[in-house]
């Protein structure tokens, strides 16, 4: 005696109408376009630290060219102030300052010494020192009884940094008396 084995029901046998795989394309579609937003923020997080170490090169320059700019300045004798070597006397009131007239990559600024170059920048940093005078001390009167005032001369210092890039620079300014 034979068994009849009847086979099972798989479909109903109507064909199918590939919902399945539209849904799949659908899925995975929207997981590329999840990981191609998520790439995409990545570089960007990428580009904005590489402009943020850029800038900070280029202050670290500028802070250089400051304090080399005050070793000079406390040299004993110093030579005229006649706008040659980024040795200057102020602009007048009213005009343009002297730092955005000058063309920073000639003579018109002074570079920092050999010793204390910046490796890694585009362009070693640069600056102009400018000779404000005399600083008005009021009624010349010491702030040590029966002492005479003593000599002080004002000078303003504005420096230029540039990064690994030459699009990164930084502008410092400061006083120096001496």
């Amino acid at each position: 005696m034979r068994k009849y084995v009847q086979p099972l029901n798989v479909g109903s046998g109507k064909s199918e109408k590939g919902a399945a795989l539209v849904t799949s394309l659908v899925i995975l579609l929207v997981l590329s376009l999840l990981a191609l937003a998520g790439m995409q923020g990545s570089v960007l997080e990428e580009r904005m630290a590489g402009n943020m170490s850029n800038r900070n090169l280029a202050f670290q320059a500028a802070e250089a060219a400051l304090r080399d700019a005050e070793y000079y300045l406390e040299s004993a004798a110093l030579p005229s102030f006649n706008g040659s070597g980024g040795l200057y006397q102020p602009t007048t009131a009213g005009t343009t300052a002297r730092w955005e007239l000058i063309n920073w990559d000639e003579n018109d600024s002074r570079i920092i010494s050999g010793a204390n170059t910046i490796d890694g920048v585009a362009e070693q940093p640069r600056y102009i020192v400018e000779d404000l005078g005399e600083l008005e001390t009021g009624n010349n009167r010491s702030l040590v009884a029966g002492e005479a005032v003593a000599d002080n001369r004002v000078y303003r210092v504005t420096a230029r940094g540039v990064g690994g890039a030459s699009t990164a620079t930084v502008i410092l300014q400061t006083t120096f008396k001496k």
